[in-house]
């Protein structure tokens, strides 16, 4: 039978009503309780990384895990994360960096609804994630929701209340999970043979700037200011305004002489980003030589920023480490010039 440990981080799945709303407050063994089935199939022990609600999620939370999940590597089969779902896509990508080449299963996994009510997803969903982690075949980090397996790379929250809120973007699902089987699309364990390895730093100081029609670009100015790194969620297959002022490729400009990282990603959820189609995007890729993130996620292209920037501030060797695919994070790119 497969040893499984419980990380608890709180999140959904584990609040309860209060006066000021819903709030993490369940233990790990009391989400266990909820699914007596489990003890079918594995012994499940808990520890308690945090307690709180995801929106709090920080990357000085991620390493926690990261450092857990080190300390008791060698004593489980597999891993269970229980996570609130607003910024489970944000930690599994993390994770999907920080614990590289593991050949055991660690499944993030959470809920829209508490675990104690008469109707929620919780309970399928943990039950799943214990069965997942529990298979031989599973490894690598990846999300259990609803019923579906996604790579951790890939995940992203597109719905807000419903039981389906996880897809899988622009990658398929690599498993789903229908009557106590898992049924697997991609089956690859043993191609990884590299020992498992566990990174313990990462770079906060990655900003997110988000284009609307008529930005002015003194707020890239006001950035540089104070961010290592700034991903630029541009309109379409991606570009920057050309206005009359020019006023962007100054401000790009101002981030390169500084040997600070800028990344290019677009808006659309779906299908990736390409600068080269238009004129907008090819002239200032070409001229500064910007990192375009393709088919990644926003959450794996912020996530990987960090923990590439954790390691080094070598403007080609960050271009190097982000085009390198991790995870199944990437697969449309160009090799870094």
């Amino acid at each position: 039978m497969k040893r499984i440990l419980l990380l608890g981080t709180g999140g959904t799945i584990a609040c309860k009503h209060s006066e000021s709303g819903l709030t993490p407050l369940l233990t790990g063994d009391e989400l266990l309780s909820h699914v007596p089935a489990a003890r079918e199939f594995c012994e499940v022990n808990t520890l308690q990384v945090i307690n709180i609600d995801s929106t709090n999620i920080h990357p000085k939370h991620w390493l926690m895990l990261v450092k857990a999940l080190e300390e008791h590597y060698d004593d489980y089969d597999g891993f269970v994360i229980c996570h609130g779902t607003d910024t489970m896509a944000y930690t599994a990508a993390a994770m999907s960096y920080l614990v590289q080449h593991t050949n055991k299963p660690i499944v993030i996994t959470g809920a829209q609804k508490p675990i104690d009510l008469d109707v929620t997803d919780a309970k399928t969903n943990l039950l799943d994630s214990l069965r997942f982690a529990s298979c031989e075949r599973a490894y690598g980090v990846n999300i259990v929701f609803d019923g579906k397996v996604i790579a951790g790379t890939r995940g992203k929250k597109e719905r807000t209340k419903s039981y389906n809120a996880f897809s899988s973007i622009n990658f398929p699902y690599l498993a789903v999970i229908q009557d106590d089987q898992i049924l697997f699309y991609i089956d690859d364990k043993w191609q990884d043979r590299e020992p498992v390895r566990f990174y313990h730093s990462l770079d906060s100081q990655v900003a997110l700037l988000k284009l609307i029609p008529s930005m002015d670009s003194s707020v890239l100015d006001y950035m540089a200011e104070r961010y290592d790194a700034v991903v630029i969620e541009s309109f379409g297959v991606g570009g920057l305004p050309s206005y009359d002022s020019g006023d962007f490729y100054n401000s790009i400009e101002n981030w390169v002489s500084q040997g600070k990282i800028i990344v290019m990603t677009t808006q659309v959820t779906q299908e990736g980003s390409n600068m080269s189609v238009y004129e907008v995007g090819q002239k200032i890729k070409n001229a500064f030589g910007l990192i375009e993130s393709y088919d990644m996620t926003l959450e794996a292209t912020v996530t990987k920023l960090m923990w590439i920037l954790g390691q080094t501030h070598d403007a080609e060797r960050v271009k190097e480490m982000f085009y390198r695919t991790i995870g199944r994070d990437i697969l449309w790119n160009t090799p870094a010039k």
